[in-house]
């Protein structure tokens, strides 16, 4: 608390007066003639009490009034928020805005970063010479003092959105430490956002809230410059069956539309960039929508020529926001995957059931298949030229000679796929615990084990690997148990690097994988072309076998490179494309198809890992990366879309607030008047002079009452 006029507190001591006057004025007994009667005397005595209490209130009541008045005339004020120091005191002034997507949203046509900017500068206009200002929004990079205020009040006119931004809290963060640099007493915090829930998450905010209480007295001001009731249709994150995939396959595209609002009819329309880069309708959808029931979307694609691809999903109409109105998206489109399996004599027996799996017979005659497959004999494998394929799988082999093994391994780190099915052939350990050969199995063969009561089975528990992707959505349903397997191998230890894909449900390994270079060998322990015998190693490919199905797709799709490519991106991540091993190209060109007349960027590849990193992708959109010129050149991209939390508009409450800054003081304005009063009152305190005021004529009733009472009955 300070005091505007400490010397009138001096009138405090005219309390003494009515202390006096009470002493003064009190009455003297009168005699009177009255029978000795104990009667009267009693109820003497309860009168001489009450009337001292009487006498006792009224001083209380006049003692409390003058003294309040002698306060009130003092002028005090309190300090809510900052350090105390008077309205003309130069401050330490940092702006913090909010530059997410969603700060484009409009309402009475304007959005919400114009009504942040106009409040700022008539906040700007109104701070004390020699203040000292920065600028501050939630792009990722540090803040400075600005050199005068015409710099600070450029900075504000330039602010734009980012597709790419970090959160308020910890922008807040990069102020506070900003804000300890400054030698001014008084510190203030101006925060201009549309008080959306995402961007104040509480994962950091115990670092904030220690730096708020560092700098111990902190002005700090949220300016909401939000709509409480948005209308709003946004387009979810679009999930893409492939991002890879082959010209027999088709494409299915899948996304939600989410809706704040009144209930409402919306279309929605897919579009394919053509080879003029022209956008060309292929589909739309149509979705009554109702506020908090998302609607699903889906689009499929029929089988495309092989190139990259390009398009985007958009709502048709315009609505507050924009920036969740289009996702974009890019897929590659490739031939029909060449896989090469090989295996004993007879080969077409061994690699009947895989064949089957990966390109059944009905796929192979109408040209649908994803993969091509070649089936050859184990001793035909020393003269197949093995640059053509994608992945190569060894069906139950038998002992290899070690320039085989090295062949393999050297395909393998080029960047190809390898899988090795052990099974009954491999008797001679020997071979499989090769030098040569461990560059790409798991790890060294032990001995055959078996469990000829079915006990044991597949027990997938994760599926983050891409080889399991397909049964992310089917955990707890797969029934692995009707698969037993009987006889596997038992591997030793794997060596560094070996991940374990699969387990069986008691816990030994069942599918391995060895990075290797470029590329990736898978082991399984027990064969996939047993057909179902006596002697037969388990069940998997046999029967109602779906299961076995997806795995041995979804395995190949990983070995020949599918599902470990990604071109689809949200901003602000890095693009890592991978290059063509026959590509030599020194440099790349990137461009922007939603930005035409942005500045290319020129790109150094890493040409021994055959490895492309953009950095550059902080605007959402198609990309585009060319080498070489036209026609016989690289004609390459991916696509970068705003992840979805960037555009929730769903209000952060006190809790939220409070869950970010503790116990540390705020203050929340709405409009220019309120936040004026708050920040008058957070650097002079708070006048409580009106009050005091209040009081004193409340007292100096109360007395007047009393008093007329008292006096009345004497």
């Amino acid at each position: 608390m300070a005091l505007a006029n400490p010397l009138l507190l001096l009138g405090g001591l005219l309390v003494a007066v009515p202390i006096v006057l009470h002493l003064i004025m009190r009455r003297k007994p009168r005699q009177f003639e009255f029978p000795a009667l104990r009667l009267v005397e009693s109820r003497h005595e309860t009168n001489q009490r009450q009337l001292r209490l009487r006498h006792l209130l009224l001083l209380a009541l006049r003692v409390a009034a003058i003294g309040l008045l002698a306060l009130a005339l003092a002028r005090p004020t309190v300090r809510l928020s900052g350090a105390m120091g008077k309205q003309k005191d130069p401050v330490a002034a940092v702006m913090v805005f909010d530059a997410s997507p969603r700060m484009d949203y409009r309402h009475q046509n304007r959005s919400r970063l114009e009504v942040a900017q106009e409040m700022a500068l008539s906040i700007l206009a109104g701070l004390p010479p020699e203040s000292q200002i920065a600028v501050l929004d939630t792009r990722r990079q540090p803040g400075a003092f600005q050199v005068d205020r015409g710099a600070a009040k450029d900075r504000i006119r330039r602010l734009t959105t980012l597709a790419n931004s970090q959160t308020l809290v910890e922008t807040l963060d990069d102020a506070a430490r900003l804000l300890a640099t400054s030698e001014l007493a008084q510190r203030e915090v101006y925060v201009f956002t549309d008080l959306a829930r995402p961007a104040w998450p509480d994962g950091s905010a115990a670092r904030l809230r220690q730096r708020l209480d560092d700098l111990k007295a902190v002005g700090l001001y949220l300016i909401d410059v939000g709509v409480e009731e948005p209308a709003n249709t946004a387009l979810g994150e679009l999930r893409l069956s492939e991002q890879v995939l082959s010209s027999t396959s088709s494409l299915a595209i899948e996304t939600e539309l989410f809706h704040r609002g009144p209930r409402a009819e919306r279309s929605v329309e897919l579009y394919l960039l053509g080879p003029e880069l022209a956008p060309e309708k292929r589909a739309q959808a149509t979705a009554e929508l109702e506020e908090g029931r998302p609607r699903a979307i889906e689009f499929r694609l029929g089988s495309m020529e092989a190139g990259t691809h390009r398009g985007y999903v958009e709502i048709v109409g315009a609505d507050g926001l924009a920036a969740d109105d289009k996702r974009f998206f890019t897929v590659e489109v490739t031939p029909a995957w060449r896989v090469l399996l090989v295996a004993p004599h007879p080969a077409d027996r061994y690699a009947l059931f895989l064949a089957e799996a990966l390109a059944p017979a009905v796929f192979r005659r109408t040209g649908q298949a994803r993969f091509d497959c070649r089936v050859i004999a184990v001793d035909r494998l020393a003269a197949e030229p093995l640059e053509s394929y994608g992945a190569i799988c060894l069906l139950d082999p038998p002992a290899l000679d070690p320039a085989a093994w090295q062949r393999l391994a050297d395909f393998v780190a080029d960047g190809g796929g390898l899988a090795v099915f052990l099974g009954r052939n491999a008797q001679q350990a020997a071979s499989f615990n090769h030098a040569t050969a461990q560059e790409v199995l798991a790890a060294r063969l032990l001995r055959q084990a078996r469990r000829p009561d079915g006990d044991l089975y597949l027990a997938p528990d994760a599926f983050d690997h891409p080889l399991l992707k397909s049964f992310a959505g089917l955990s707890g349903t797969v029934p692995w148990e009707a698969f037993p397997v009987f006889r596997y191998w038992q591997l030793e230890e794997p060596g560094e690097g070996v991940d374990v894909v699969v387990r069986y449900n008691d816990g030994r390994p069942a599918i391995l994988e060895r990075p290797l270079g470029r590329g990736r060998a898978v082991t399984v322990t027990t064969p996939v072309s047993d057909f179902p015998d006596r002697t037969a190693w388990n069940l998997l490919p046999v029967g109602d076998s779906w299961p076995f199905v997806i795995l041995a797709n979804d395995m190949m799709s990983y070995l020949v490179g599918a599902s470990g490519r990604r071109l689809n991106y949200f901003a602000g991540q890095p693009a890592l494309l991978q290059l063509d091993p026959q590509d030599d190209y020194r440099a790349y060109v990137l461009s922007l198809l939603e930005a035409p007349d942005a500045v290319d960027v020129r790109l150094t590849p890493d040409l021994k890992e055959k490895l492309l990193v953009i950095t550059s992708t902080d605007q959402v959109g198609n990309y585009r990366v060319r080498a070489g010129g036209s026609g016989s050149g690289v004609d390459r991209g991916f696509s970068v879309n705003l992840a979805h939390e960037k555009t929730n508009l769903d209000r952060a409450g006190e809790d939220d607030l409070k869950r970010v800054f503790g116990e540390h003081p705020y203050q929340l304005a709405r409009d220019r008047d309120q936040l004026q009063i708050k920040v008058a009152e957070g650097r002079a305190g708070r006048d409580l002079f009106p009050i005091l005021i209040v009081m004193v004529a409340l007292l100096l009733a109360a007395e007047h009452v009393v008093a007329n009472r008292f006096y009345r009955g004497q």
